[in-house]
Order: structure tokens, then sequence, then C-alpha cells
């Protein structure tokens, strides 16, 4: 039975399958953290005098028994179910009778979605920092390898100024950190608790929301009830925000690397072993891993933009469309997670190949740094400019040492690579304590 049914009339089976849509196979992920809200709702209740201390005891165990048969794949939600929260309820009222039915009072399905993808996201958002932040560490070591080993640097495509493959890498590495940064801003805007909100409206009894913040570990209550309601999609939006930045780099980073593993280049080789061929060359090896990580840069894009759409000129307060909001924010965290996973195994097998990176290295490329040096000796530089201008590039220059004398802060000479391991560092201590905090509250919560 739906949790909305009076009895009277029951639902055209075409509409309900239009109107469940997929949220049947999104919301199976969901089971855990809807049990793990169910449980924090009942403490609260049982605390404000709504439920006995021994009607709590028995919805916490069945609660704790749905989590298990989850764990089993025996806990299968399908279309007549309509969400998770109903199968929830469902089960609890098929095994408690009418104390299954309790549990819903004060609450909303409405709030109970935030909960589940707060929480839900909350988890993937941990599991993605450690991902990138992998990623770096392989980076930056790669850099380290790779500090002294000259290669062409471009604009325009063309080649421009000595550069080094660990400037290259180690650019990639500290433009990931700073998306980090943004990662962290939208994990703690969605590290507010929703519950107590309801349909938006609040509810006429004593509930304690500063018991279910604590009980969930929710850094903080999300205040306004209203505003938790219209803040759905916001948040989300916000969160694939971040992750397209990430994987906007890694689009950019894929191109460089296609570009660069070409013979026409052969600055690196990719492993054969992510490499694909063709059906009919035989000698094709193709980078196809690295353009499925482009592409999939669209595809982040694509479902922030579906979120966006849907709520922007919304009316305040709940509307079915946010419904739609799910599904593009659960596919962007495991479509950003695969990616960063993906791309780490293949930086972690790339190989430098040094002699063709440096030999690209053509001597039209130091006519800049030869402009400062008759500029360092008094010569005005638009002089110098054009004295090098006019010299045919007649003179001799050594990349690597090219490399060592460029000692300013971030140039190739001076990576300061120890800033990006201390940033590195940073960021792990505070998964650490993240991670640690999450589990035990939500182990804390079946235990209760």
């Amino acid at each position: 039975m739906k949790l909305w049914e009076k009895g009277k009339v029951s639902l055209d089976k075409r509409v309900e399958r239009f109107t469940v849509g997929k949220d049947i196979f999104f919301d199976q992920s969901l089971v855990l953290y809807d049990c793990l809200g169910s449980i924090a709702h009942a403490k609260m209740l049982q605390k404000i005098g709504v439920l006995k201390a021994a009607e709590f005891k028995k919805l916490k165990k069945e609660l704790v028994a749905i989590i298990e048969l989850d764990k089993k794949g025996k806990f299968k939600l399908e279309q007549h179910d309509e969400d998770v929260h109903s199968k929830v309820e469902n089960h609890l009222t098929k095994k408690l009778g009418d104390l299954g039915k309790k549990i819903h009072t004060g609450r909303s399905r409405n709030d109970q979605v935030l909960v589940d993808l707060r929480l839900y996201s909350k988890r993937q958002l941990q599991l993605i920092i450690e991902s990138l932040l992998d990623l770096c560490t392989t980076l930056v070591k790669l850099a380290q390898k790779n500090r002294l080993v000259p290669m062409p640097g471009y604009t325009h495509m063309r080649q421009a100024m000595p550069s080094s493959i660990g400037l290259w890498v180690a650019s990639f590495a500290e433009s990931l950190l700073d998306d980090l940064h943004l990662l962290w801003c939208t994990y703690e805007l969605n590290n507010q608790n929703p519950l107590g909100s309801a349909a938006g409206y609040g509810v006429a009894l004593p509930i304690d929301r500063n018991l279910t913040t604590k009980l969930l570990g929710f850094s903080k209550l999300q205040n306004n009830v209203l505003y938790v309601q219209s803040g759905r999609g916001k948040f989300e939006s916000l969160i694939l925000s971040a992750l397209l930045q990430i994987s906007v780099d890694l689009g950019r980073f894929a191109t460089d690397l296609i570009l660069f593993s070409s013979p026409e280049f052969n600055f690196v080789r990719l492993p054969e072993e992510f490499c694909t061929g063709s059906s009919m060359m035989p000698q094709k090896q193709n980078p196809d891993v690295l353009e499925l990580i482009r592409g999939k840069s669209a595809m982040m894009q694509g479902y922030f933009l579906q979120i966006l759409n849907v709520v922007s000129g919304m009316y305040s307060g709940y509307h079915r469309d946010l419904q739609l909001t799910k599904e593009p924010l659960m596919q962007g965290l495991a479509l950003e997670k695969e990616c960063l996973e993906i791309f780490a195994l293949v930086i972690g097998k790339l190989k430098v190949n040094k002699g063709p990176a440096a030999k690209a290295c053509r001597i039209e490329l130091f006519a800049t740094d030869k402009a400062i040096d008759l500029a360092r000796k008094g010569l005005p530089f638009r002089d110098a400019y054009r004295v090098i201008a006019e010299s045919k590039f007649e003179f001799v220059a050594d990349p690597v040492e090219n490399i060592k004398k460029k000692r300013h802060l971030g140039a190739t000479g001076n990576l300061a690579l120890y800033k990006l391991l201390d940033r590195i560092a940073e960021h792990r201590k505070k998964l650490r304590k993240e991670k640690s905090l999450f589990e035990r509250k939500m182990k804390a919560l079946a235990d209760l």
C-alpha cells in the first residue's frame, strides 16, 4: 500500500510507472541510510514521549534487520513499492503491526529523502576525496621523478618557452587540489541535518532536531524548515558544480596525454594494457580510456545543468519534479569516483620518454631567455627582444640548465612540491577525521 493512499481510488498503473520512474533503482542504494535515519527519528520520538522505550527497541531491531537483509541482497525494491521509504515502512507494519505505522509520526517523505541523500552524498564525497588525494599523490611523485626532464612549453599550440615534465604534471596536481577546496565547501553545506522539516512547514510536536543532528553525525542543523525543502536541488547542484571542476581538469589532462603520447610527439607512453586496438588496423593502440574520461566531463556538465534547470524559477516549497534531481546527483557521484580511480591507474603506469621530450625543445624556445640575459646586462628589454628576433637564433642552449636556472617559486627549477605534499597531508588528516566520525555515528545508531 502507498503511504499516501486513502483506500478509495487506486492509482492508474501507467501513471504509477511514470511517477516512480527510475527511483526504485536509485533508492536501492539508500536503504541503509533510510533505516539509519528512521532509527534516529524513532529515538527522538521516544524522547518526546510518542514512543515507549520497548516500542523503540522493537522498531530499531527490525530496522537493523532490514539493513542486514539489504547487505545480503534480500531487500529488493520493486515498482509497486514506489520508493525506499514506503518499502521500509510497509515492511515494519507487516512485521510489527500498528507499531510500524507509528514510525512516520512527525515526518514526511520529503525530509526522509533529504536525510537519505545527505548521508549518501556525504559517504560518496568521502570516497571521491580519497580517490582525488590518491591521484594527486601519484601526480606529485611523477612530477618529482621528472622534474629535470625538459619538454617544450606551448601557447596557441605552438612551441613557446622551455618547460619540464615536472612543471606540466605538477600544474594539474595543484589545480586538482584547488578543486578539492571547492569539494570540501560543498561537503560542509551537505553536512546539515534536514530531518524535522517535515513537508517544509514543521509539525505540531516538540520534536528535538538537535538530537537527530547529533545522532546522525551532521555537523549542524539546517534551521529554516522551508529552506530545507526549497534547498533541495541547490545542494545537489553545488556538489555537481565542484565535481565538474574536477572533470574539466581531468578532461584537459587527458587531452594533453592523448597528444603527447601520439607518435608525432612521443613525450610519454601509455600503458599498453590500458589501450584498445582497431578491428581493422593491426598497428593501432588507441587511448580510448582517456577519450572517455574527457567525454565524461561533458556528461558531468549535463548532470549539473539537469538539476539547475529543474530548480530554476521553481516556487518555494516541495514539488514532485524535485524527484528528478536524484538521478543526476547519484550518477555524477558514481561517474567522478570511477574516472578518478581509472585516471590514477593510467598515471601510475605512465612512462616518460625523456629523449624525445628533450629533443623536441628547438632552439627557438630559448629566445625569450636569451633576450632576458641581454636585458640583465643593461640593454632595454624591447631592444634585446629585437636583437634576438634578428639573430636567426644562432646561439646554444642547454635545456636542463635552463630548467635549473629558473629558481623563483613555482618555476621549473623550484617546483616547491613540498607545498603540494603538505596540502595533501592536511586533507588526508581531515578526511580521516570525517570518515571516522561518520562510521562511528552510523555504527552507534545500529547499536542504540
